[in-house]
């Protein structure tokens, strides 16, 4: 009989402690599925079409799950035409972020659409205090510093540099063999104040590194270059702000809804056609054409995008989006610091070669000595 008891009573504690575990347990899976971090609302995306990926990242397809969640969309805070200027020495670009429209979008310094052919190009210059992102589009570029780093971008290819303390380099065109322009986006995002100081350096992505995820039967291709698109990630982290840069191209009929991390400072940046970007039987959306910055609201939680069944072409657009610094931004050219003070001890830095620039007392670059006269 005593036995019995004890054996009874060891049970119920089993049992009692098993149905604490899964209350618990189960409150925790309610605050999971209510909770707005961007790993539950990529988990969460709806979609009515089969989606493709190109590797395994615990990844359920739409078309299988058995509920939908519709994600509140990032409405358009304003939109306009990046006209084509002069940069450079004899380049040619389109700038969006860093102008009286658009100027000091946290992270984001500016955002430039470049077009430069041989004789034309960006020789010896200095950086400090930021990161910059060269997305190569079509053709090629060389670029060299003082510490003796030297490399090539291709179609497709990527480079990530930051500044940090101090560094001078170049980036000049290759000739192409049709004689066309070299083509791309460059990218400035601010560092936080505390790296402003860190030692520089580069970090290159190949196209054949970045991983590719179709979409909407195939009506959709997304680069993941930095970030997550439905359930891809990219490579690595390759810059020390954390910043989301998603290359999306779309088809006649296609669409696409993409979820980007809440109070993350967001914009497109249309390469070619034209995208619808608005929630469909929503409210607001815009047909935004070619080289048109999109900057959206930070309430929300998805961009929208969409291409007419009837358009003539396909529509190709960058999505970047940025953790915004609380951090004051004073800039003069190629140096971006917080105070004025910093400025002009940047100046000074690079005038005497010290602190950081102690290498480029002396030194020009290979590849920028066409272009001096």
């Amino acid at each position: 009989m005593r036995t019995f008891s004890r054996t009874t009573i060891a049970i119920s504690v089993i049992v009692a402690i098993c149905s604490v575990v899964a209350l618990i347990f189960r409150q925790d899976l309610l605050s999971l599925t209510t909770t707005s971090s961007i790993i539950s609302q990529i988990l969460a995306t709806t979609t009515t079409n089969n989606i493709t990926t190109t590797n395994n990242h615990n990844y359920i397809p739409m078309s299988a799950a058995n509920t939908t969640t519709k994600l509140l969309p990032r409405l358009i805070r304003q939109s306009f035409l990046a006209v084509e200027q002069s940069e450079g020495a004899g380049a040619r670009v389109r700038r969006s972020i860093g102008t009286p429209k658009l100027r000091n979008f946290s992270p984001f310094l500016m955002l430039d659409h470049f077009s430069v052919s041989p004789g034309a190009g960006f020789p010896d210059h200095p950086h400090r205090g930021q990161e910059t992102i060269t997305y190569l589009l079509h053709g090629a570029m060389e670029h060299e510093d003082f510490a003796g780093n030297r490399g090539r971008l291709g179609p497709g290819d990527l480079q990530f540099m930051t500044a940090g303390r101090g560094i001078v380099h170049a980036e000049m065109p290759v000739a192409n063999e049709d004689g066309s322009p070299n083509v791309g986006l460059q990218l400035w995002v601010d560092l936080p104040k505390h790296l402003k100081a860190c030692e520089p350096r580069y970090r290159d992505l190949k196209a054949e590194e970045v991983p590719v995820v179709q979409a909407d039967g195939g009506k959709v291709k997304v680069k993941v270059i930095s970030g997550q698109s439905h359930g891809v990630d990219s490579v690595k982290d390759l810059a020390y702000t954390p910043v989301w840069l998603l290359d999306v191209e779309v088809k006649p009929g296609g669409k696409i809804v993409q979820p980007l991390p809440e109070g993350w400072n967001a914009f497109a940046y249309t390469l070619q056609g034209e995208v619808v970007f608005g929630e469909e039987g929503g409210g607001e959306r815009r047909v935004i054409g070619e080289f048109h910055n999109v900057v959206f609201g930070q309430e929300g939680q998805a961009v929208y995008a969409a291409v007419d069944e009837a358009a003539e072409k396909s529509a190709r657009f960058v999505l970047i989006a940025g953790t915004p610094l609380e951090q004051k931004v004073v800039q003069y050219g190629p140096f971006v610091l917080t105070s004025q003070e910093e400025v002009y001890q940047a100046f000074m830095d690079y005038q005497t070669h010290s602190n950081g620039f102690e290498r480029a007392d002396g030194w020009r670059s290979e590849i920028g000595k066409s272009m001096v006269h």
